[in-house]
């Protein structure tokens, strides 16, 4: 499984940004492969982070390569101050089952292993 982190600095977005982000985020789900995402934003310094869930890097670069990415990428310093791709590979994934995620249905759930003090 692989991860596409893409975080950045926004401007202004106009409904030519929304238009495009709705087919990009479309296109995505509609990809065999595509497995979730989350988006995340720092009060802090104001970035956003959206996190895109892969089952295989085959998957991702389709979306990669699909018009509208590319568009937006074309385009990006219209509505972006900055950004930053991180793309990763999955080499585990756990958690309780108490908050939902997009690799629940894909990885199993590992109970909390208990820790001594010294660990």
């Amino acid at each position: 499984m692989f991860t596409s982190t893409f975080t950045f600095a926004k401007r202004e977005f106009d409904e030519a940004f929304h238009a495009l982000d709705q087919v990009i985020a479309d296109t995505a789900k509609s990809i065999p492969g595509y497995l979730g995402e989350e988006s995340w934003e720092n009060a802090t310094t104001g970035l956003i982070s959206n996190v895109y869930y892969w089952e295989t890097m085959e998957a991702l670069q389709v979306l990669m390569q699909h018009p509208a990415h590319l568009e937006a990428k074309a385009q990006q310093s219209r509505w972006l101050n900055g950004y930053h791709i991180v793309i990763a590979q999955v080499v585990g994934s756990y958690g309780d089952g108490g908050i939902a995620h997009p690799l629940n249905a894909v990885l199993p759930t590992r109970p909390q292993q208990q820790t001594s003090a010294s660990e």
